[in-house]
């Protein structure tokens, strides 16, 4: 096949997301939308990536930074067209196909965009392939208008549509295929004759139509071409991607009780025979080995679990978290940059941080590691098959030893050997009949 290379639109001001973050960087399913457009390009093998800025183009620059591709300046905005124009100095040593997508619509899958620059270079060689679809509601998209197959009579925009064309179904995505050699040429024949006296990218169509080449239409599912430009949108477009997604983990073979509560990120990586109940939450980074279970209200991000763990209900496992095989971590405890053994069992209302934990250790209720000093952060490790009591503040650094067992209620600040008891609490005293002398005194003086 040609030589391939993408522009990506990501220009406009986004004022109707209402936000000093840049529209295309709204995070989908935990990865900015921007990011999601490149994943997919990537995928493709384009020789060059070229993506138009505008205001705000600082936080592109700097979220853009040791990524494969150039940036494009639209100082003005002029239109769609006017903004792909932006990018022919950056092309201007290439020749092939070039894709034209758009940051704000980060669903379009890998094939799709393969079919497009396939059927751009099909023997009956049409001058611009144009991604449309039919989607419920066509609102205010701009209309494909066939005249035979799949060939473009024309194209036109919503507000400059008649009543007939407004009642045709199929849209413009905005996306489209064109050779390098065709694109510039036409750009520089689009005029802005129109409603909003804007260059429209959709109109080379027309320009190639008058230069004797005839453009296609391919149609694709719409949730791939669905554009978010407001907040609204990109609840609902996450909706759409997290109903997918759960589709796709329960054909994986995965069981989700209740799938309509539970959220995936962009990357979350789920094994065979995992069980998840309702109202689990994965953030970024998370995976999860075969026959694992994650139970109800846990929330897990940047963590690995190993096959056959529990986690959960009601557990917190934070980025750096990694449960070894058949590991446990209980209801209300916090893992945060540690490792659990295998076997290794944290089950109740603790809070285990930068530490190591092994093999077969059990940590009682109520146990913290000590690992922060308002400076600096600092490790605890605690041995194979080590006891901690409940209760118990590890402050670290500080080891307890493999086999060694630490006495519920102590506060740790020196090292355990393995196999000692380690306790540091005080004796326990009694002094008779003080609790009746005292309620004698206190209803005394109540009764004044």
């Amino acid at each position: 096949m040609k030589p391939l290379a993408v522009v990506i639109l990501a220009a406009g001001q986004g004022t109707r997301m209402r936000s000093d973050l840049h529209k295309v960087l709204h995070p989908l399913a935990g990865q900015p939308m921007l990011r999601h457009l490149l994943d997919t390009v990537d995928k493709l093998g384009a020789e060059q990536v070229v993506v138009v800025v505008g205001k705000g183009r600082e936080q592109l620059e700097k979220a853009l930074a040791g990524h494969r591709c150039m940036l494009a300046v639209q100082e003005e905005q002029k239109g769609t067209g006017h903004a792909v124009a932006q990018a022919e100095a950056a092309l201007a040593d290439f020749e092939g196909t070039v894709l034209v997508l758009y940051g704000d619509t980060p669903c379009i899958e890998a094939d799709t965009l393969a079919a497009m620059r396939s059927r751009l270079e099909a023997e009956d060689q049409p001058g611009v392939v144009v991604l449309a679809s039919s989607p419920a509601d066509p609102a205010a998209y701009g209309r494909v208008i066939l005249s035979e197959g799949d060939r473009i009579d024309r194209m036109v925009e919503y507000k400059d549509a008649s009543v007939e064309e407004r009642a045709v179904r199929l849209c413009n995505s905005g996306m489209m295929a064109v050779g390098s050699k065709d694109l510039f040429r036409w750009l520089r024949a689009v005029g802005n004759d129109n409603a909003a006296g804007e260059y429209y990218l959709p109109d080379v169509v027309m320009v190639a139509a008058a230069d004797g080449h005839q453009s296609v239409a391919l149609e694709c599912a719409p949730w791939q071409t669905a554009g978010i430009n407001s907040r609204a949108e990109l609840a609902l477009v996450e909706r759409e991607w997290q109903g997918r997604r759960r589709v796709h983990a329960l054909l994986e073979g995965a069981t989700l009780i209740d799938p309509e509560t539970v959220w995936f990120s962009f990357d979350t990586r789920l094994g065979r025979d995992v069980l998840i109940e309702p109202n689990v939450f994965f953030g970024p980074g998370v995976s999860v080995a075969d026959g694992a279970t994650i139970r109800a209200f846990s929330h897990l991000e940047g963590a690995v679990v190993g096959q056959g763990c529990e986690v959960g209900p009601f557990a917190r496992l934070r980025p750096g978290a990694q449960l070894g095989e058949k590991a446990k971590v209980g209801n209300f405890v916090e893992v945060k940059k540690a490792r659990l053994g295998a076997g290794a069992k944290v089950n109740h209302l603790s809070y285990i941080g930068d530490a190591e934990v092994g093999a077969r250790a059990n940590i009682g209720a109520g146990t913290i590691t000590c690992n922060y000093d308002g400076f600096f952060k600092y490790r605890t490790v605690i041995g194979e098959g080590a006891f901690v009591g409940s209760n118990s503040s590890l402050v670290a650094p500080v080891a307890i030893g493999a086999g060694a067992i630490v006495g519920a209620g102590s506060v740790v600040t020196r090292d355990v050997e393995g196999d000692a008891l380690g306790v540091t609490r005080a004796d326990q005293k009694q002094l008779s009949g003080w609790a009746a002398r005292f309620r004698e005194r206190q209803s005394a003086k109540k009764g004044k």
